[in-house]
């Protein structure tokens, strides 16, 4: 029996549709007559354990009354299936709606629509973590970490960015040289009393569903704990070469301090956590592309080009 098929009958599901191959290879089926989302999950990247913690935060967040993805049981009742070849699988709730955009495409709607949609995204993502922090996380909860040692300590959580083979003497240099003011200035930031707590970690335009103008976060996959700060910079890294940039980013902090405080500091700090993010994404690229390929080389760039504008 393949994967797909031993999942699909450990829910009784039926299969409608892959939906993407990247990270996990996700699936709409179909359960009881109601739509809802498939994962296959990637193999190696996350435990059972840390697998089932993500859902049991999306349903804390669920039952709070936030629209996000819901874990749906096995007919055996378990939230995490192992698949007989050692694959993990879960299934939540369906969202509605299509993605806010793409990372490489520029915005084609006009940008007080941007300006609005960013509004939305900052306040859904300070309500994330206004809720998170009203939570209570059951013993053996388990995710990883971005906070200093998992974004530029020694072994980041995805890599050690300023190994790419993509950079040459000149860029590993300035890479290094950025990287070491930035975990001092973090270090400081973490002694001021940063928010920190659980996030989500990639709210990229993908990522971001809206339906009838309200926004929902989906892909818990890299949720972990970190600065909350971080997932404002994620949010940003694509926007950053948008006409309406500024405009954009003053908009999802004012939605963000409509519900929950946003320190002066930390909007001083954003450009350097956008800068962090780019040199994760770089260490991400790495083993998930081909040694001298195209893709790695782009995501240098933009680790390079942040670098140099922080430096």
């Amino acid at each position: 029996m393949t994967e797909l098929k031993e999942a699909l009958s450990a829910w009784g599901a039926q299969h409608i549709r892959m939906i993407k191959d990247r990270e996990n290879q996700v699936h709409e089926v179909k359960i009881g007559g109601a739509r809802a989302a498939l994962r296959l999950h990637r193999p190696g990247y996350m435990t059972k354990a840390e697998i089932r913690s993500e859902l049991i935060w999306m349903a804390g967040l669920s039952d709070a009354g936030m629209d996000v993805p819901a874990p749906l049981p096995a007919k055996d009742d378990s939230s995490v299936v192992t698949l007989s070849s050692g694959r993990l699988a879960t299934v939540v709730t369906w969202v509605e709606g299509a993605p806010i955009g793409d990372g490489d495409v520029p915005f084609e709607m006009p940008v007080e629509e941007q300006i609005s949609i960013y509004h939305k995204l900052g306040r859904e993502l300070a309500r994330l973590h206004n809720i998170t922090d009203t939570l209570t996380l059951p013993e053996g909860f388990t995710r990883h970490r971005w906070d200093l040692d998992g974004l530029l300590g020694d072994t980041p959580f995805w890599g050690r960015f300023w190994e790419c083979p993509a950079l040459n003497a000149e860029e590993r240099t300035l890479i290094n040289r950025a990287r070491a003011v930035a975990h001092d200035r973090v270090q400081a930031y973490m002694e001021n009393g940063a928010d920190f707590g659980l996030i989500h970690a990639d709210a990229l335009r993908e990522n971001v569903f809206i339906n009838d103008g309200a926004i929902t976060l989906i892909d818990f996959d890299d949720a972990g704990f970190g600065f909350r700060l971080y997932d404002l910079a994620v949010m940003m890294t694509q926007n950053e070469r948008e006409p309406a940039a500024a405009e954009i980013q003053a908009a999802a902090i004012k939605g963000y301090r409509e519900l929950r405080a946003f320190s002066d500091e930390a909007e001083e700090l954003l450009p350097m956590f956008i800068m962090i993010r780019r040199f994760a994404s770089m260490g991400w690229a790495v083993p998930r592309n081909e040694a001298g390929g195209d893709a790695i080389r782009v995501y240098t760039d933009k680790a390079v080009r942040a670098a140099r504008l922080f430096i």
